[in-house]
């Protein structure tokens, strides 16, 4: 949904990245409902440094399980100190960075009570700082 969004903010090129296939498929085909193209990276990204060429990275609800928000975490604050700017959404998750991360906005945002416990989550959109 984010690279999507970026696309339709006007983006001039988006990458979206998932390592799980079903969700690269459920982004290619919202992707052509919504009439935007988008490049798909279907890697570990955090395997390997970030790449100079993304000047913006955002991250959506990555910091929900402890070994892999470790993992996110160092790359995005890495992109961070290589110039990008590296924005996360996080709805409080418990493994959220306590350090390196500056709230930016927080919002109220409807849910499900099939996904959630609530019918709102209290999301922040957090900046990675260099």
């Amino acid at each position: 949904i984010v690279a999507i969004a970026a696309a339709k903010s006007g983006a001039r090129s988006v990458t979206a990245n998932d390592i799980d296939p079903l969700s690269l498929t459920a982004i290619t085909l919202n992707a052509a409902l919504n009439n935007v193209t988008l490049a798909m990276n279907g890697m570990d990204l955090t395997l390997e440094s970030p790449p100079a060429r993304w000047d913006v990275i955002l991250a959506g609800d990555v910091f929900y399980e402890r070994a892999m928000a470790s993992s996110i975490a160092q790359w995005l604050s890495a992109a961070a100190r290589a110039g990008g700017l590296v924005l996360a959404c996080d709805p409080g998750r418990a493994y959220l960075p306590q350090e390196g991360v500056e709230s930016v906005a927080t919002y109220d945002v409807p849910t499900s009570l099939d996904l959630e416990d609530n019918l709102s989550r209290i999301t922040t959109i957090w900046s990675f700082t260099p």
